[in-house]
């Protein structure tokens, strides 16, 4: 499809509205997590609507050291891929067009749940970002807006602070796009060497490995309910490969559902065997929290919760979760 380039609020206003408006904002240099949020944009606003994509690198979310200059520009590339995947615009302003007074001097804080995790790496990132998110969706008005799941502390922030600010727009979460090796898709992974990869690898790696850990516990769960409190219960345990806690029924009966610090100490394990690589994964933090504010979650925690990751390799750093549910009896979400 034919896919315009604006420059402007005003261009973009001037375009007659028929259907519902669904924005993807990104920093450009697409990839197909990108085109996967435009394609469920694309069928979310139907043939009738309007998919509006920005590319829009925002210098406020750039902490001292970070890599602004570094962060590719591939705008050329991202019209083709956001035809292809079904945007009717790419809006791509300039700094001045959305920065118009320079650096704003009254911004959007994130409050506490911006001071954690990703906003306890990077100071200051979290402000940049809803700043600039709630700038653009004044810029494009839209309707509907999406964003990745894989930036689940992100995602957090900006459906609070639509809530707390009474946005009218719906904000909708897209799961994480991996590639086949299980790596998240992000634009940074371009900077990595081969031999970094497959140190980055660990990332991925430890979140299924937390993950692989809580679903068995949660089926071991599950079985030990089921099961009679008799040696039936015991070769029932037994036989899905927990002979150790077959040992103690008792206390697999009465055990929290999922174990919030195996599926920890499960996810580590990997993270520090990546540790001793060549070249080695420095680890920023790993994370079990709540969701709703991203604090650690107890051992007596049930509902959803977020397994995070966030690396360095080399000198690229790279960020990663998955969401986990405890108390299910089930698999991992």
């Amino acid at each position: 499809m034919t896919t315009t380039l604006l420059r402007t609020a005003a261009e973009l206003h001037a375009r007659a509205r028929a259907g519902r408006r669904a924005v993807v904002m990104t920093m450009g240099a697409l990839h197909e997590g990108h085109a996967t949020l435009i394609r469920t944009a694309r069928g979310i606003a139907g043939p009738d609507g309007e998919v509006v994509v920005t590319v829009f690198v925002n210098p406020l979310q750039f902490g001292e050291g970070e890599d602004l200059d570094r962060y590719p520009r591939t705008l050329d590339a991202d019209i083709e891929l956001a035809g292809q995947s079904g945007a009717d615009v790419v809006f791509a302003p300039s700094v001045d067009e959305v920065y118009p007074g320079g650096e704003p001097e009254v911004r959007i804080t994130a409050g506490p749940m911006g001071e954690r995790l990703e906003g306890s790496s990077r100071p200051g990132h979290f402000d940049g970002m809803l700043t600039v998110v709630a700038k653009l969706l004044h810029l494009t008005r839209p309707d509907l807006a999406l964003y990745g799941q894989k930036d689940a502390q992100q995602l957090a922030l900006i459906r609070r602070m639509v809530r707390d600010l009474n946005f009218g727009v719906e904000i909708v979460g897209v799961p994480t796009v991996r590639e086949e090796d299980g790596l998240a898709l992000s634009s940074r992974n371009r900077f990595l060497s081969a031999a970094e990869r497959r140190t980055a690898l660990a990332l991925s790696g430890a979140l299924f490995a937390g993950q692989d850990r809580h679903a068995a516990q949660e089926a071991l769960r599950a079985r030990a309910r089921e099961v009679p409190a008799t040696r039936a219960r015991a070769e029932a345990l037994s036989a899905i490969g927990e002979s150790r806690a077959a040992a103690d029924t008792h206390a697999v009966a009465t055990a929290v559902p999922g174990g919030p610090a195996a599926v920890r100490a499960a996810a580590r394990q990997v993270l520090d065997e990546a540790a001793r690589l060549d070249p080695p994964l420095a680890l920023d933090y790993l994370a079990l929290v709540d969701p709703s504010d991203f604090t650690e979650i107890g051992d007596d925690f049930t509902g959803d919760a977020v397994l995070a990751v966030a690396a360095r390799v080399g000198a690229t750093r790279l960020i990663d979760n998955i969401p986990l549910t405890f108390g299910s009896f089930g698999a991992a979400s």
